[in-house]
Protein backbone atom coordinates (compact mmCIF):
# COMPACT_ATOMS: atom_id res chain seq x y z
CA UNK A 1 0.00 0.00 0.00
CA UNK A 2 1.65 3.34 -0.84
CA UNK A 3 0.58 6.95 0.87
CA UNK A 4 -0.20 9.77 -0.93
CA UNK A 5 0.30 12.28 1.60
CA UNK A 6 2.21 15.89 1.15
CA UNK A 7 5.66 15.73 2.51
CA UNK A 8 6.37 17.97 5.74
CA UNK A 9 9.59 18.67 4.75
CA UNK A 10 10.23 22.33 4.73
CA UNK A 11 11.85 23.88 1.10
CA UNK A 12 15.18 25.98 1.81
CA UNK A 13 13.45 29.14 0.60
CA UNK A 14 10.30 28.51 3.55
CA UNK A 15 13.40 28.42 6.06
CA UNK A 16 15.14 31.07 5.49
CA UNK A 17 11.76 33.28 4.88
CA UNK A 18 11.49 32.18 8.73
CA UNK A 19 14.75 33.47 9.54
CA UNK A 20 14.67 36.71 7.40
CA UNK A 21 11.46 37.56 9.69
CA UNK A 22 12.92 36.69 12.86
CA UNK A 23 16.11 38.96 11.62
CA UNK A 24 13.88 41.41 10.95
CA UNK A 25 11.86 40.79 14.63
CA UNK A 26 15.11 41.28 16.45
CA UNK A 27 16.75 44.26 14.93
CA UNK A 28 12.91 45.71 15.60
CA UNK A 29 13.49 44.97 19.30
CA UNK A 30 17.19 45.91 19.47
CA UNK A 31 16.35 48.96 17.63
CA UNK A 32 13.31 49.95 19.88
CA UNK A 33 14.78 48.79 22.97
CA UNK A 34 17.85 51.64 21.95
CA UNK A 35 15.40 54.05 20.83
CA UNK A 36 13.51 54.12 24.20
CA UNK A 37 16.66 54.39 26.11
CA UNK A 38 17.84 57.46 23.94
CA UNK A 39 13.85 58.83 24.65
CA UNK A 40 13.66 58.75 28.22
CA UNK A 41 17.20 59.28 29.38
CA UNK A 42 18.75 61.42 27.21
CA UNK A 43 20.32 63.20 29.47
CA UNK A 44 21.84 60.65 31.66
CA UNK A 45 23.07 58.52 28.54
CA UNK A 46 24.37 61.76 26.85
CA UNK A 47 26.46 62.18 29.88
CA UNK A 48 28.02 58.82 30.17
CA UNK A 49 28.56 59.15 26.02
CA UNK A 50 29.64 62.77 25.71
CA UNK A 51 26.73 62.92 23.30
CA UNK A 52 24.46 66.08 23.58
CA UNK A 53 21.08 65.17 25.08
CA UNK A 54 19.00 66.99 22.06
CA UNK A 55 20.59 64.57 19.74
CA UNK A 56 20.29 61.66 21.69
CA UNK A 57 16.36 62.35 21.76
CA UNK A 58 16.17 63.12 18.18
CA UNK A 59 17.66 60.04 17.54
CA UNK A 60 15.29 58.17 19.78
CA UNK A 61 12.59 59.13 17.77
CA UNK A 62 13.99 57.99 14.44
CA UNK A 63 14.86 54.69 16.33
CA UNK A 64 11.52 54.37 17.90
CA UNK A 65 10.06 55.07 14.47
CA UNK A 66 12.23 52.71 12.48
CA UNK A 67 11.85 50.07 14.92
CA UNK A 68 7.85 50.10 14.18
CA UNK A 69 8.30 49.82 10.14
CA UNK A 70 10.93 46.84 10.75
CA UNK A 71 8.56 45.42 13.07
CA UNK A 72 5.53 45.62 10.95
CA UNK A 73 7.71 43.89 8.13
CA UNK A 74 8.92 41.62 10.04
CA UNK A 75 5.15 40.36 10.65
CA UNK A 76 4.42 39.81 6.88
CA UNK A 77 4.24 36.20 5.98
CA UNK A 78 6.30 36.74 3.09
CA UNK A 79 8.47 40.31 4.00
CA UNK A 80 8.37 42.16 0.45
CA UNK A 81 12.13 42.85 -1.06
CA UNK A 82 11.82 46.08 -1.38
CA UNK A 83 11.07 46.96 2.21
CA UNK A 84 13.50 44.75 3.11
CA UNK A 85 15.65 46.09 1.07
CA UNK A 86 15.57 49.59 2.32
CA UNK A 87 15.86 48.44 6.03
CA UNK A 88 18.86 46.52 5.30
CA UNK A 89 20.25 49.78 3.39
CA UNK A 90 19.33 52.33 6.30
CA UNK A 91 20.98 49.67 8.70
CA UNK A 92 23.93 50.29 6.45
CA UNK A 93 23.85 53.87 6.43
CA UNK A 94 23.74 53.94 10.37
CA UNK A 95 26.59 51.29 10.21
CA UNK A 96 28.78 53.94 7.97
CA UNK A 97 27.42 57.60 9.65
CA UNK A 98 28.13 55.81 13.41
CA UNK A 99 31.93 55.01 12.21
CA UNK A 100 31.80 58.52 10.67
CA UNK A 101 30.98 60.55 13.63
CA UNK A 102 33.21 58.94 15.57
CA UNK A 103 36.25 59.72 13.27
CA UNK A 104 34.65 63.29 12.47
CA UNK A 105 33.36 64.05 15.80
CA UNK A 106 34.66 67.57 16.36
CA UNK A 107 33.66 67.00 20.40
CA UNK A 108 34.98 64.35 21.95
CA UNK A 109 33.03 61.36 23.16
CA UNK A 110 33.77 60.08 26.30
CA UNK A 111 35.69 56.53 26.62
CA UNK A 112 32.29 54.49 27.05
CA UNK A 113 30.96 56.58 24.03
CA UNK A 114 34.19 55.79 22.02
CA UNK A 115 33.50 51.88 22.81
CA UNK A 116 29.63 52.15 22.59
CA UNK A 117 29.23 53.81 19.46
CA UNK A 118 31.63 51.19 17.34
CA UNK A 119 30.04 48.21 19.29
CA UNK A 120 26.19 49.10 18.20
CA UNK A 121 27.54 50.17 14.77
CA UNK A 122 28.28 46.73 13.99
CA UNK A 123 25.32 44.95 15.68
CA UNK A 124 23.77 47.19 13.11
CA UNK A 125 25.63 45.90 10.25
CA UNK A 126 25.09 42.56 11.69
CA UNK A 127 21.92 42.54 10.94
CA UNK A 128 22.43 43.91 7.42
CA UNK A 129 24.25 41.30 6.73
CA UNK A 130 21.84 38.69 8.00
CA UNK A 131 18.93 40.19 6.84
CA UNK A 132 20.89 40.32 3.43
CA UNK A 133 21.87 36.53 3.51
CA UNK A 134 18.49 35.07 4.42
CA UNK A 135 16.77 38.04 1.95
CA UNK A 136 18.57 36.00 -0.84
CA UNK A 137 18.31 32.55 0.30
CA UNK A 138 14.35 33.25 0.74
CA UNK A 139 14.17 33.95 -3.20
CA UNK A 140 16.22 30.67 -4.02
Amino acid sequence: MTSTHASTAVRPQEGARVWLSRFLALDAAVTGANGIAYLVASEPVGEMLGVGSDLLFGLGVFLLAFAVAVAVVSTRPTPPAAAVTAVIDANLVWTVLSFLTLLLWLDAPTTLGTVWIPMQAMTVGGFAALQFVALRRSRG
